[in-house]
């Protein structure tokens, strides 16, 4: 059977994009059982002050959000919300500088579908700075050819 060059290369590039879409999901998996490894038990609230230096979504209903370089809070939010989809950007509600679990939400904006409230079930603050030091341990040891120390197990 022979194919035209046309074909070829829309197979071609079909199956690069497939593999490139593949690693998306993992990298997401991966990134969850890292922060939750360094989670600590939920908390009722943290303080906020308007301003986020990042976020990332981990899952349907995990984020995690950095209020400053090194101060992180994993949130579980309940639906409509799907983290795992494009979201421009996300805010957060909040009373009096304090975000409250079973109180306030995630408010995200999406291409297409618009705005999302989702409220936040939990919060669990992230050892950001442990995890941190021990990701240089890990990767010093690495060039250095040596074993490297184990991550915690997630907390169960």
């Amino acid at each position: 059977m022979r194919h035209s060059p046309e074909k070829l290369l829309a197979i071609a590039a079909l199956t690069t994009l497939a593999a490139c879409a593949a690693p998306h999901g993992t990298r997401q998996e991966d990134a969850l059982q890292r922060y939750l490894a360094y989670a600590g038990p939920p908390i009722k609230s943290f303080t906020w002050l308007g301003q986020f230096y990042s976020w990332d979504g981990l899952a349907k209903d995990k984020l995690v959000v950095f209020t400053t370089p090194s101060d992180a809070y994993l949130l579980t939010i309940a639906p409509p919300c799907d983290m795992r989809f494009v979201i421009n950007r996300i805010g957060l509600t909040s009373t009096g500088g304090t975000v409250y679990s079973r109180l306030d939400s995630v408010i995200a904006d999406t291409p297409g579908t618009g705005r999302w409230t989702c409220p936040i079930n939990e919060i669990r603050p992230i050892d950001y700075r442990r995890m941190r030091a021990e990701g240089r341990a890990k990767a010093q040891a690495a060039r250095e050819g040596g074993a490297a120390p184990a991550a915690p197990p997630p907390p169960q």
